[in-house]
């Protein structure tokens, strides 16, 4: 299963595969040629959700929630307010529900008929999830999908596979990683990749940040 670099957020498997890139730029001048698009608003919609966003949101989200307690519970309980209190609310974020990984279970987000997705929290979405390949096997065989990003889940450890919808985002909570006791919100947001907040990936531990 291909995936991102869980440090580059930028990496080049976040761009779309030639055949669908080809399909979209077909789209797109065509809506451009018929009126139907600014070609300029849409350069300025992707510039935003790629430069200014990308999974920053998110990242601070989780970073706060390993720090105050309260504002987790808050964040699991009912995440509506929160997020429009910081602005992180809005069209492809309008219901959000957050996911916890504890030891006992691991979430893992997918959408298996489109790529429904928080755009306001994690910005663009790479391209492996929205594959054919990821839709359909990350529902039949979780375990051996996560397998091939890196991950090996404990037996023990029950996985989740959360379908997203035109109605409902998902946003995976990971767990805090060892080592991070007296950091701070900005740095433990460093720490939390795009991966992780799908359920895809770990959060990074403070030596990995370093290499």
């Amino acid at each position: 299963m291909p995936h991102d670099s869980p440090t580059d957020p930028s990496s080049k498997n976040s761009e779309l595969p030639n055949e669908m890139a080809l399909k979209v730029k077909s789209l797109e001048t065509l809506l451009v040629s018929k009126g139907l698009v600014d070609p300029a608003a849409l350069d300025k919609i992707v510039d935003f959700y790629s430069n200014q966003v990308g999974p920053r949101n998110g990242a601070y989200l989780v970073a706060r929630s390993w720090v105050e307690k309260e504002f987790s519970s808050k964040l699991l309980s009912n995440p509506t307010p929160i997020l429009k209190e910081l602005g992180f609310h809005g069209r492809q974020g309008e219901h959000v529900v957050v996911l916890k990984n504890t030891r006992e279970v691991h979430n893992l987000v997918v959408c298996t008929l489109c790529s429904c997705y928080p755009w306001p929290l994690l910005g663009l979405p790479p391209s492996w999830y929205k594959s054919d390949e990821y839709r359909s096997r990350s529902v039949l065989e979780p375990r051996k999908v996560l397998k091939e990003f890196g991950l090996d889940i404990p037996k023990e450890t029950k996985v989740k596979v959360w379908d997203s919808t035109a109605e409902i985002r998902y946003l995976v909570l990971p767990m805090r990683p060892e080592g991070t006791d007296g950091m701070s919100i900005d740095e433990l947001s460093k720490l939390v990749t795009r991966d992780s907040m799908i359920g895809a990936g770990y959060a990074l531990t403070p030596e990995k940040i370093n290499e």
